[in-house]
């Protein structure tokens, strides 16, 4: 919704002062399906040329994302925080036997079916399986454990930003392809010296508009659209982050509430949960643990 705001201001500013300012929008429509073409074009086949199909489909995603915003929410938050307690709580409390069959199947745990936003999430569900497994092992060393996770977040991250510097690519090139529409332009309008004044004037005109448009989508609709979505990105992987939190935090033989407590302060602020809520939730939590059969 926003993006399409921001886009009508773009349009509506840009063209609005040029119509103000005495300029022939005719000139502009003239030249605009020819120069969208060999920008448009010469971008796209670019594009396809400097990268693998698979980050193609992954830009195409990305491109929704940026118009969608971040998929996490305030109730995510405090949903991700609570299912952290509850599989922390019930690995302290039986071990690892109690644990092994929430981590094996998760889609047939009843903890994990309480949360069926944070389930559909594949990635995020296979990094707290991992790793609460890597402890039902033994592997309870912090620093270790904080290690690996640091390194997996980090390719999870790098891995995600593939689509975004392939749009990046793309913003940085556009108005080099402008200048490029724009020479065939002038050397159409040198091919026609021989036509009157305003003819050529005309014709100078439409070539000049190559530049304008390629300036213009570099900077007010590709770049934008790049620069969105990896602030989507960084909203998304806030997640991992305060997993590793949690897990750390228990690791180090902190009780599970505090644990969860920390890893609360690592969530962002304007979507973080409150102490309060936290708290209402986990009670929540503890009394549905309670109920399960031991």
């Amino acid at each position: 919704m926003l993006n399409g705001v921001g886009f009508i201001i773009i349009l509506a500013c840009v063209f609005g002062s040029f119509i103000w300012a005495g300029g022939k929008m005719e000139v502009v429509l003239h030249a605009l399906p020819h120069e969208m073409m060999a920008i448009g074009g010469a971008a796209i086949g670019a594009f396809l040329v400097s990268n693998p199909m698979s980050v193609v489909k992954a830009a195409g995603r990305g491109v929704m994302r940026s118009f969608k915003g971040s998929r996490w929410k305030h109730s995510d938050y405090q949903d991700l925080l609570t299912l952290m307690f509850a599989l922390l709580a019930t690995f302290k409390k039986g071990g690892a036997v109690t644990l092994e069959p929430h981590l094996d199947a998760p889609e047939e745990s009843e903890i994990f079916a309480r949360y069926p936003r944070i389930l559909a999430n594949h990635h995020l569900v296979a990094f707290v399986c991992d790793y609460l497994r890597m402890m039902t092992l033994s592997f309870e060393d912090p620093h270790q454990i904080a290690e690996a996770m640091e390194n997996d977040i980090e390719a999870h991250i790098a891995h995600e930003m593939h689509p975004q510097h392939a749009l990046q690519q793309m913003a940085d090139g556009l108005p080099a392809l402008g200048i490029v529409a724009a020479v065939l332009g002038v050397i159409k309008t040198m091919g026609s010296i021989d036509q009157p004044v305003e003819i050529l004037g005309a014709m100078i005109g439409g070539a000049l508009v190559g530049t304008f448009l390629g300036v213009l989508l570099s900077y007010c609709f590709v770049g934008p659209l790049a620069q969105k979505l990896q602030q989507v990105i960084a909203d998304d992987v806030k997640p991992f982050f305060i997993i590793k939190t949690a897990i750390v935090a228990h690791a180090q033989g902190m009780p599970t509430q505090v644990a969860v407590e920390i890893a609360r302060r690592a969530a962002p602020t304007d979507y973080a949960p409150t102490f309060q809520e936290l708290e209402n939730a986990l009670e929540e939590a503890k009394s549905d643990l309670a109920a399960q059969p031991a």
